[in-house]
């Protein structure tokens, strides 16, 4: 399975797709940011970067992905794109709750005793797609933004890699010609998710 990831910020998720690639092959980056950290660290990859100016379909289409991961992609997709690839999304958050910015933030003043992340399949809504898995951790008291952000982040880089891996086998699959998308899990997956603390 070839996977073009899209980016904008310092790249984390991005290098952890990368390196947790055993059964698909990320092909390309795309970032709207032609200085931020995942273009750096593409090149220190050997992976090819491409920078967006416009027509973000054309050059998808261009790289022919079995699949289109967001990883800290800071521009909603149009319907056309999202329509025509699947486009799988990691976000910040355990969705529903704390869709969109400032996920970490908005936890702990909530007082959420749990927090985490989800990846989920993106449609034409904001972080609205059904999820895939969810992986959480425990707010802890003394926790910050930034301290949340944190561990949030290491979630995310086993996560993101895990659901791709398992996407590429046919452990999971998405029936996307149906409304809404269905995700279908095999049983050993579930197994498999449940010793490693994921949430399908």
């Amino acid at each position: 399975m070839n996977v073009v990831v899209l980016a904008s910020g310092e790249g984390s998720n991005f290098e952890a797709l990368v390196r947790g690639a055993k059964n698909y092959t990320v092909t390309s980056l795309i970032s709207d940011k032609a200085n931020c950290g995942a273009v750096r660290r593409a090149k220190a990859l050997s992976i090819r970067s491409i920078i967006l100016q416009d027509n973000l379909l054309g050059l998808i289409k261009q790289e022919s992905p079995d699949l289109v991961a967001l990883a800290g992609f800071m521009r909603i997709l149009k319907p056309n794109i999202v329509d025509e690839f699947c486009c799988i999304n990691i976000h910040p958050s355990l969705l529903p709750k704390y869709p969109g910015l400032d996920t970490h933030k908005r936890a702990l003043s909530a007082g959420e005793h749990e927090h985490g992340c989800t990846v989920h399949l993106v449609d034409h809504g904001v972080d609205t797609g059904p999820k895939i898995a969810q992986s959480k951790l425990t707010v802890k008291n003394d926790d910050t933004e930034d301290s949340l952000r944190a561990r949030v982040k290491e979630l995310e880089h086993t996560l993101f890699p895990w659901v791709l891996n398992n996407l590429s086998l046919g452990e999971i699959s998405i029936e996307r010609d149906i409304s809404p998308p269905k995700i279908c899990y095999s049983a050993g997956l579930r197994s498999e998710a449940n010793s490693k603390g994921f949430i399908l």
